[in-house]
């Protein structure tokens, strides 16, 4: 399996303030509109799952497969032209303060690994970029 990490993204809010926001996806209402249209088509949610246009790769949909409290949330795909895997590992500072990170593992032959390397890398930092955005 080859992983795809963002950097890492300090948090003004508590561990426990951004688990439960990014938990329930629900929560992605508030964003929906800072999303670029030329990036992002037609997103869908709902509690555990969110599906979501992507010129020129196509329909994305990942579902929520695991919970860890506080500490991480784990996702899956559902539709997807390559399969992958989506962490969100939250982490502790201070008390009202934690730090974030985003991984991508997806299994990848070295012919596609070279076509999907960069897009992907400049993906999950951007992801992470606007996780890191949202007012907690």
């Amino acid at each position: 399996m080859i992983k795809f990490e963002s950097s890492v993204k300090m948090i003004a809010a508590s561990q426990a303030a951004v688990y439960e926001k990014l938990s329930d996806l629900n929560n992605l209402e508030k964003v929906k509109d800072r999303l670029p249209e030329d990036k992002v088509k037609n997103l869908t949610f709902d509690a555990e799952s969110l599906s979501v246009e992507v010129p020129p790769v196509g329909k994305i949909t990942l579902q929520i497969v695991e919970k860890e409290p506080c500490k991480c949330i784990k996702f899956g795909t559902t539709t997807s032209p390559l399969p992958f895997n989506l962490w969100i590992q939250i982490l502790p500072t201070a008390e009202n303060e934690c730090k974030m990170k985003l991984t991508i593992g997806l299994e990848l032959n070295p012919f596609m690994k070279a076509m999907v390397q960069k897009p992907l890398q400049d993906g999950v930092e951007k992801m992470a970029e606007m996780l890191s955005m949202i007012p907690y």
